[in-house]
């Protein structure tokens, strides 16, 4: 069978969310040609032994897994190179994304569009987090002109060669909506669902997020104004 979408999902030290999260994406995908990729990035708990467990139950689970923990994206990245399907779905691994939202972003990929992305509705994070998003976003905005309010939503759908034709480097996953734009694609934005963690612990911290932010701005702005856009290229 053809796959036609691949959801893919990094995930570190998230042995407790795996399994639900597995089932939910399988039945939001049930009727769809698809496979579902988890990339295990060098966690230390028993993730990987939980999705191992989870392959025999799920016939579309593959599970590829980091030798050492390497990031987010290198996850993302890692999925989306061995993905069969021409179209991704990418989701959190820590189960705040709703895989039921999936249907959704796939229906608003039209011609055109290359990619769709969630924008969460009553974020369930602490306080301090949705202000450091808020402002995070309003100062990248500045920057880059992408127009997004909400790029830290993991939950994303876009073609499998929009993706791999960008500039790969560290932290891309939060700059992916200006960097599609840049090479020419329409970006579509859905309201989606967003739900506590009920294990484990966030990854990241505020600080953590800022200090890598301002370089990684600096950065993408440098790639947009070096980029002369799509070349149309036709062979005669």
């Amino acid at each position: 069978m053809t796959i036609a979408i691949s959801a893919v999902v990094p995930v570190k030290d998230e042995a407790g969310n795996v399994g639900p999260l597995a089932r939910e994406i399988a039945a939001a995908l049930a009727g769809e040609a698809h496979e579902i990729i988890f990339v295990d990035d060098g966690s230390s708990d028993g993730t990987a032994q939980a999705l191992a467990a989870l392959k025999a139950e799920i016939p579309q689970l593959r599970v590829l897994r980091h030798s050492r923990n390497l990031g987010q994206s290198r996850g993302i990245r890692s999925g989306v190179q061995a993905a069969r399907g021409a179209i991704i779905v990418t989701l959190d691994g820590d189960g705040q994304n709703d895989p039921a939202d999936i249907p959704r972003l796939l229906a608003a990929l039209a011609p055109g569009v290359g990619m769709v992305s969630g924008v969460r509705v009553k974020r369930q994070d602490s306080a301090s987090r949705r202000l450091a998003s808020k402002l995070g976003n309003r100062l990248r905005s500045a920057m880059l002109g992408d127009g997004a309010t909400d790029t830290g939503c993991g939950l994303k759908a876009f073609r499998r060669d929009a993706f791999l034709d960008l500039p790969y480097f560290d932290h891309i996953h939060r700059f992916l909506i200006a960097l599609v734009q840049r090479d020419g694609w329409k970006v579509a934005y859905v309201p989606v669902n967003h739900r506590p963690r009920l294990t484990g612990a966030s990854k990241y911290t505020n600080l953590g997020r800022l200090l890598v932010s301002v370089h990684d701005l600096l950065g993408v702005r440098w790639l947009q104004r070096r980029h002369r856009g799509p070349a149309g290229t036709q062979e005669l």
